[in-house]
Formats: structure tokens, sequence, C-alpha cells
């Protein structure tokens, strides 16, 4: 089996999934490992990410590809993607491993493409920082340039404040 998290050098990395709303986009991969509350969790008027323990939070994903897990929280999550849509603080596309009617209304409301239920994990096989484009008409995220690891701030924090020690 292919590992498409470290693609060889050339090699092509393609994703299929169902599409969720249709349109092509390319554009800057934003990637959380976690699921994101839009309640409580993003700031519609900046387009970041507040949730306090989300390992993105202070990021923004004003115009990103916005590639997550998925939702979590109450009904509210889609309200607070469409101020975003509203305020001009939206992603510009979304890709999220498993459809939840949250992740799924939210994609609609902020009218971006998504993605949804690829052959393959997009938050294991992309990284913030990738140029992707998401034709979601097609199905299909494709990976154009792989991030440089070198050049990507490093968004994840690995002091667990509890213990205060390092992961």
């Amino acid at each position: 089996m292919t590992d498409l998290r470290q693609p060889a050098t050339g090699s092509r990395v393609v994703l299929r999934g169902r599409t969720v709303v249709p349109g092509v986009v390319t554009g800057e991969a934003l990637v959380s490992p976690e699921t994101i509350s839009g309640w409580g969790g993003i700031d519609p008027a900046t387009g970041t990410i507040i949730e306090a323990r989300h390992p993105l939070a202070g990021v923004c994903f004003t115009g990103k590809i916005l590639v997550f897990p998925g939702a979590k929280g109450s009904s509210g999550w889609s309200g607070f993607f469409q101020t975003t849509r509203l305020l001009g603080t939206a992603p510009i596309g979304m890709v999220f491993a498993v459809t939840t009617t949250k992740a799924a209304l939210g994609a609609v409301v902020t009218r971006v493409p998504a993605l949804a239920d690829l052959d393959a994990d997009p938050v294991a096989v992309l990284r913030t920082g990738d140029r992707i484009r998401l034709d979601a008409t097609a199905g299909v995220v494709e990976l154009l340039d792989r991030a440089d690891p070198t050049d990507r701030t490093d968004t994840t924090d690995t002091t667990d404040t509890a213990a205060g020690e390092d992961r």
C-alpha cells in the first residue's frame, strides 16, 4: 500500500470523495488535526480559531482551504460559518473527513466548495501550507505543491499545560 503522507518525488497525490457543495478552488491548506467547534470555537469577525485548547487556536482560516476531521458542538456551528461568509472571513473551501449534518450545512451556508468522505484521511495525507486544488464538482482534491516543513509555522503546542511537561 502506498503511503500518501510522504509521496515520492514527482508522484501525484489525488484524493477522491463525495461532493457536499460543488465548485473548484485552488489555495493553501490549513489542516486541523481535531474537529472544530463553531459556536465559541471560532471568531467569525476575524476568521480565527479561538477554542482555547484547540491545536490551531489563534490561527486564521480566512482565504484558505480548511481541512479537518469534522464539526463538533451544537447546531449553531453552521450559523457561525455563515457569518464568516457574510463578513468576508470564510475559508475558500472545506475538506472534511466525515460528513456530519453540522459540517455539511456549514459548507452549504458558507457557499464554498466542499468535499467529504474521501478514500483516504485528508488530515493524515495533507499538511498545513500544502497548495491544493479542490474540485468538489468532480469529487477530487489534488496536491499541487507540498509545503516545506522547514518553512511552515508550527501551530502545534507541545506543552501539556495540565502536567506542565512536554508531550
